[in-house]
């Protein structure tokens, strides 16, 4: 394993699916992310890459040509070269190859950088080395541990919404709010929704029931930040993004010990999608020799 810290805190990682594994406060020995068990969930925080969620039949069509990929893409199950590491920063590299090529047409560089300093900025950054336009979905699918029964999931907004660290105007949000969640079906997502009521304060319990019908969507969300909240009611952990669809997670019917905040660049085909990879809702698109970067931090 890879580590990267600063006075406060301690992160760690491996190079298979340059994946974020250990996050831990150096005061206090408690530990932030998921532990990967299997009897629940055998991952811990895989990037999500060339797509999000499923292709409709895990089929997308490309130049008259089929492709087929498993649920999230292969990235979370490549492994990636470490081409720099500081104390306080490390970088992961993915190059396309001729079996990436076989499930996904386009050459590509995938660099995924972790940057401690008051928050984890998790940083990627997507070239396209093809002679083609490419088409991909990216996202995030961190897990992050409940503190007891009592931990409720936070809604608001930043003030310093810009992960680069430009700072923009926060957005006040007050009263009770209702989401309007996406559900899937069978990995797709489906026509039906779910309305799903904050507190005034923007705090929604995990329940067994909330997350019976698998990943909540949100699509166009009015927040920026999500965190969890203790039962004293302090954020203990916060996730800031500025991405244009948010997953909410926990495995159906476990009552699992944590929930996932998922910023995602990209989204799971709809039921009946024509499985076309150049038309699928969400996806990002790179001339050739165009670079994609974006970012979103995670504060404890």
């Amino acid at each position: 394993m890879y580590f990267i810290e600063n006075s406060r805190i301690k992160a760690g990682f491996e190079a298979h699916g340059a994946e974020l594994r250990s996050l831990v406060n150096k005061e206090t020995g408690e530990e932030y992310m998921w532990c990967g068990d299997p009897a629940f969930w055998g991952r811990v925080s895989p990037v999500l890459f060339p797509v999000v969620g499923n292709y409709n039949n895990k089929t997308s069509i490309y130049d008259g040509k089929e492709y087929h990929l498993s649920q999230h893409g292969f990235a979370r199950d490549s492994e990636f070269k470490v081409v720099e590491q500081k104390d306080d920063m490390i970088s992961f590299k993915l190059s396309s190859d001729e079996k990436s090529k076989e499930v996904y047409p386009f050459d590509f560089e995938l660099i995924i950088t972790y940057e401690l300093k008051d928050k984890l900025a998790v940083k990627w950054t997507v070239k396209n080395l093809d002679s083609r336009e490419m088409y991909f979905s990216i996202g995030g699918h961190p897990a992050f541990n409940l503190r007891g029964a009592e931990t409720k999931i936070h809604f608001s907004n930043s003030v310093d919404k810009d992960v680069a660290g430009v700072a923009t105007d926060g957005k006040a949000v007050s009263g009770a709010a209702t989401l309007t969640a996406g559900i899937l079906d069978a990995g797709l997502l489906s026509d039906r929704t779910k309305q799903i009521e904050l507190s005034e304060k923007g705090l929604l319990q995990p329940t067994i029931e909330l997350f019976a019908e698998d990943a909540l969507i949100l699509e166009d969300c009015r927040y920026d930040s999500v965190g969890l909240s203790d039962a004293d009611g302090n954020d203990y952990l916060t996730v800031t993004f500025d991405a244009p669809v948010l997953g909410i997670w926990s495995p159906a019917g476990k009552n699992a010990p944590f929930v996932c905040i998922e910023p995602w660049y990209g989204r799971t085909d709809r039921v009946g999608f024509n499985m076309q990879l150049t038309e699928r809702e969400y996806g990002n698109r790179l001339a050739p020799d165009e670079v994609f970067e974006t970012a979103y931090t995670i504060a404890v």
